[in-house]
């Protein structure tokens, strides 16, 4: 991508309202919940399995993923979380239990009293633990992707200075919206031919006004709240849902030094380590990461 191109598509950033308008152009379903407007996508037949994205990078994070398990026999569940691609932008603190009662909501209003696998991709892993905090027995098996919410994670400077009052905000505010696009992609290796495409998509949510507000309180609520994130980790553990962890060594989002300290909390869990990956290894080497999912729903 040029920087001609680049450069149209910051302009856009935050300058449209997303309504009805906007949603009836899009690809998906809607369904309007207690908690706000919801993008979905449900498809498939089978064992239900429920795809939830982190922190930035909306539903189509899966896209290597979600096909895949449908061919293979599953009812496949994905959506937008609250603030991302074309999920409503509430009026909310970002935080885990916030986007837990988005999925209550959700899996109430389309798959009403269902178990089912849930998946969870970086803050995806803080969300899905507070979940099944909230409503034990309805995981079946839980699998956690480069997953955020160790109390061991060395959050960089740039995020120290979010946490400033005032000033973070404000300071985010300016920056976010090019840091976001710039480094959506930044930690693809393999595909290296799709990292346009996959900017493209991430301008696409990012045009919509209230993506920065919703992605701040997430960092500050939510990616680094860990110390209430660990509890619910723990309590996961307790109640030994069987778990799958896969992270990548070259992480630099969700470092996998991090790896350890999940070791402590949830020893019962099988862990897949990815020499040389980074941490959307999920849209990287799909087809690696559906292989080893698959493998150990089946074993």
């Amino acid at each position: 991508m040029d920087k001609k191109e680049k450069k149209a598509l910051l302009a856009k950033a935050q300058t449209l309202e997303l309504d009805d308008a906007a949603r009836a152009k899009a690809a998906g379903s809607f369904i309007d919940l207690p908690g706000g407007n919801t993008h979905y996508e449900i498809k498939g037949e089978g064992e239900l399995m429920v795809l939830v994205h982190g922190y930035s990078t909306p539903y189509y994070i899966y896209d290597k993923l979600f096909e895949r398990f449908v061919a293979a026999g599953y009812r496949v569940l994905r959506y937008d979380l609250f603030g991302r691609g074309l999920s409503e932008r509430v009026d909310a603190v970002y935080n885990p239990e916030l986007f837990a009662r988005q999925l209550e909501e959700l899996c109430a209003a389309l798959v009403p009293g269902e178990q089912f696998i849930l998946v969870g991709t970086s803050m995806g892993g803080s969300i899905t633990t507070e979940f099944c905090r909230r409503n034990p027995g309805v995981v079946k098996k839980l699998i956690l992707l480069a997953p955020a919410g160790m109390d061991s994670f060395k959050p960089p400077f740039y995020m120290k200075m979010c946490k400033i009052p005032g000033f973070g905000k404000w300071i985010f505010s300016q920056i976010g919206e090019k840091s976001l696009f710039n480094g959506c992609a930044r930690e693809i290796i393999y595909s290296k031919d799709e990292i346009d495409d996959y900017q493209r998509q991430f301008a696409d949510s990012l045009q919509y006004k209230g993506f920065v507000d919703a992605t701040f309180s997430s960092l500050i609520h939510t990616i680094l709240n860990t110390s209430e994130t660990v509890k619910a980790y723990k309590e996961v553990a307790k109640a030994e849902i069987p778990m799958l962890v896969i992270w990548g060594t070259a992480d630099r989002t969700m470092p996998y030094y991090q790896i350890e300290r999940m070791k402590e909390i949830c020893p019962h869990a099988t862990y897949i380590t990815y020499e040389g990956s980074g941490h959307i290894f999920l849209y990287d080497e799909g087809e690696r990461t559906y292989n080893d999912i698959s493998n150990w729903l089946t074993n």
